[in-house]
């Protein structure tokens, strides 16, 4: 496997920090912590920059709160500055490489791929097979070990300085596990995790239909042993190499449907799950009561119609938006 040197420079160049900044600050502008940030920009960054390259970078202390919607969670915070500023630097020359790492059907918070290019290769691999095992990782991103974690890292990027800050981000949570939901560099971690069982399942399993999204992930066959084998094997793997658990494994015949990221897929059509259609309500109900224009709440009036324009959701769409006064 390919490993990487020489990546520091890249990573503390002004310019990449330039760029990071404008990544971290965007659709934000009107916030104080921004306005603050961009009335010092050039001098806060050539300190960063100062104190990137004199070892000086440590994670800022978070700001920890909890959502539940759509389950409950923990949500960290960390301030624009310095700590967006860094992951952005980060992802910006790590993450083409991890790109490159992760296997086709892999989907989650990767550049190019997401909810509608998963369900249409669901589609295609329901079509080809009579099972489908659906798996998801019991509290994921709490359970991710910071050792394993860290060798899997070690074992891609030989840049001691720069294995240093992601080490310095990972332990960051304390309590030997944990990446913190919230975080830039989570994302791209969690996806570098198990991209390990990716690989387990498609280069030692050799199963040929298998999709992830995150921690939900299904294999499709036709032979129920062997699908109930490959179960065995997967629960092992995670047990025994990246310290996971399942929270749950179910296999079903493909003609019963497959609820997968937010749908429920059969093989000529898409519906939505109501677990899925109570949540834009209440989301729509909320912007509604409160009268929000905020570009934050835009963004979710459009990206509720594109989620309910991709099922077979006219009838729901007409009724909800009509309601509302809103254009289906």
């Amino acid at each position: 496997m390919k490993t990487y040197k020489n990546l520091w420079d890249d990573f503390v160049s002004m310019d990449n920090l330039e760029r990071a900044a404008k990544k971290a600050i965007k659709s934000k502008k009107s916030k104080i912590m921004v306005q603050k940030f961009l009335a010092n920009r050039d001098t806060l960054l050539k300190q960063l920059h100062d104190d990137l390259i004199a070892g000086n970078f440590n994670t800022s202390p978070y700001v920890v709160f909890k959502i539940f919607e759509p389950k409950e969670r923990e949500i960290y915070m960390l301030p624009l500055y310095p700590d967006h500023v860094v992951q952005h630097a980060l992802i910006n020359v790590l993450g083409p490489i991890w790109h490159r790492m992760f296997i086709r059907d892999s989907y989650a918070c990767i550049p190019g791929r997401g909810l509608h290019s998963a369900s249409k290769r669901v589609m295609q691999f329901m079509r080809r097979n009579k099972y489908v095992l659906q798996c998801d990782i019991r509290k994921f991103f709490p359970s991710i070990n910071h050792d394993v974690m860290m060798q899997i890292i070690r074992h891609k990027f030989k840049d001691k300085r720069i294995v240093d800050i992601l080490e310095n981000i990972v332990r960051s949570g304390g309590g030997g596990k944990n990446l913190p939901i919230g975080n830039l560099t989570s994302q791209w971690l969690g996806n570098v995790y198990l991209n390990e069982l990716d690989y387990f399942v498609k280069h030692v399993l050799r199963w040929r239909d298998y999709i992830r999204y995150c921690d939900d992930f299904c294999l499709f066959g036709d032979s129920k042993s062997e699908l109930y084998q490959a179960r065995n094997y997967i629960q092992n793997f995670l047990e025994r190499e990246l310290r996971l658990v399942f929270s749950k494994s179910n296999l079903s015949p493909t003609s019963r449907g497959v609820n997968f990221i937010g749908y429920r897929h059969f093989q000529r059509f898409i519906l939505l799950r109501r677990r899925g259609k109570v949540r834009i309500v209440r989301r729509l109900r909320n912007i509604i009561r409160t009268n929000d224009m905020s570009v934050r709440a835009i963004s979710q009036i459009a990206a509720a119609r594109g989620w309910l324009q991709w099922a077979c959701s006219f009838n729901f769409r007409k009724k909800l938006f009509g309601k509302y006064s809103m254009p289906i």
